[in-house]
């Protein structure tokens, strides 16, 4: 009997299932929507949760506080007439508009003297913006540590006037001198109406003796800062021999004193290192312990006459450095930056002064000052620059305008002519700008 063919599972060929490509293609159309979907709302989940993901993880950095920067403006000459201003207004191209001006303003042509009552009303008057302004107005306290004899502790304290000029998102800040704060214990600011805080340096400027303090405003009560008012620092480019002016501070040493007078000279300018300051003479007695600011009758800072300054202890009355050129300063310490230093005390050599000595037109450097960056960089006295970067240099304040444009640790170009014995010899030097300690 035959045999019977064993079939062995093994031995099947196993047909592959038909591939359903309509099945297929929306498996794939399905899982492609799934991605875009997906990617739509990963996208708005980050966008989301960025402003409030990102502070956790990087620094909030503060917004620049600006202190801005004045322009010179014009101002009517002490001199003008009744006449000058007449002629000025028929100028003026609305002729029913000057008509209508003509009607209602009233010319007094009449000299009148001025009686003592008027002379009162006009002191009151410039103690009214005084009083207005010194809301402004703190003392700053600075307290420092030391020991007697006995090798006993003791504390020792100082204090100078502050103008509260800015605010922060968290600090109110204060201007003032650097030298009654230098290396104390700590700083404490007054207020006008008493109200006392602690107070933190922001940073300071050697050259000019001022520093920015910083008052936590969650420390400061609210009540305070309803009575405290930041102060306007007003454009004194071309402020007038004659003005009347108010002394705020501490122009003979008592806080809160107000003082009036008169400009008395606007020319004089001191030497600092790497900058020029026109001063402003009065006829305000003060002494030796006595800083504070200089106000218009707008009530508008136009000057700082400050303990350190140094012609203000030659002379016994009150001498005030121009706001208007400290902004630029006060703005970098403001928001905590140093002020970049090179280290000259030059001179603008004029056009009259080139003809007359044949010396290059340029900024003269009268004093390279020992151990400045200037100085290392090879500058020396009777050099004369002309040129920093590339930007021609004609004066100082070309100078001075061309280094605030730098930064610690930046390198910079400077050309500049050195005598020889055939005249003038043009050369360069690279200096790495620096910051005065």
């Amino acid at each position: 009997m035959p045999q019977k063919e064993e079939q062995h599972f093994i031995t099947e060929k196993i047909k592959d299932k038909p591939l359903n490509k309509k099945k297929l293609l929306g498996k794939g159309t399905a899982t492609i929507g799934y991605a875009i979907l997906f990617g739509i709302v990963s996208c708005l989940v980050f966008c989301g949760l960025k402003p409030i993901v990102e502070p956790l993880f990087e620094p909030k950095q503060e917004p620049w506080i600006g202190i801005g920067k004045d322009t010179p403006k014009q101002e009517p000459e002490t001199g003008d007439t009744l006449a000058d201003q007449e002629k000025e207004q028929e100028t003026q191209p609305d002729v029913n508009e000057k008509k209508e001006q003509e009607n209602k303003t009233v010319y007094i042509t009449e000299k009148q003297s001025m009686t003592l009552e008027d002379y009162q009303l006009l002191q009151n008057q410039l103690y009214r913006i005084g009083n207005e302004v010194n809301k402004s107005v703190v003392t700053v306290t600075g307290v420092k540590e030391g020991k007697d004899i006995f090798d006993s502790s003791y504390e020792a304290t100082g204090e100078a006037s502050g103008l509260i000029i800015g605010k922060s998102s968290k600090d109110l800040l204060v201007l003032t001198e650097y030298d009654v704060i230098a290396d104390v214990k700590s700083i404490r600011v007054t207020f006008i109406n008493n109200d006392t805080q602690n107070a933190k340096l922001k940073r300071y400027d050697r050259n000019t003796g001022i520093a920015v303090l910083s008052v936590p405003l969650e420390k400061i009560a609210q009540q305070t800062m309803d009575q405290v008012e930041i102060a306007v620092l007003g454009n004194s480019t071309n402020l007038r021999q004659g003005r009347m002016v108010v002394a705020l501070g501490s122009p003979l040493g008592t806080s809160y004193s107000i003082l009036t007078g008169n400009i008395t000279s606007v020319t004089n300018t001191i030497t600092t290192e790497d900058r020029n300051y026109t001063v402003f003479t009065t006829n305000i007695v003060t002494n030796a312990k006595g800083n504070g600011v200089l106000v218009n009758t707008d009530g508008e800072v136009i000057g700082l006459y400050l303990k350190s300054s140094a012609i203000q202890k030659e002379q016994n009355t009150l001498t005030a450095v121009s706001i208007s050129e400290l902004q630029e300063i006060i703005e970098l310490l403001s928001n905590g930056v140093p002020v970049p230093y090179i280290g000259i005390k030059g001179s603008t050599v004029t056009e009259a002064i080139s003809e007359e000595y044949d010396i290059p037109k340029g900024v003269y450097i009268k004093e390279a000052v020992v151990n400045s960056p200037a100085m290392t960089a090879g500058l020396q006295n009777g050099d004369v620059i002309v040129a920093m970067d590339g930007t021609q240099v004609m004066t100082m304040d070309d100078y001075q305008e061309k280094l605030m444009t730098f930064q610690k640790g930046d390198k910079i170009k400077i050309t500049a002519h050195r005598q020889q014995t055939k005249g003038y010899k043009k050369f360069t030097s690279t200096i790495e700008v620096g910051v005065l300690r």
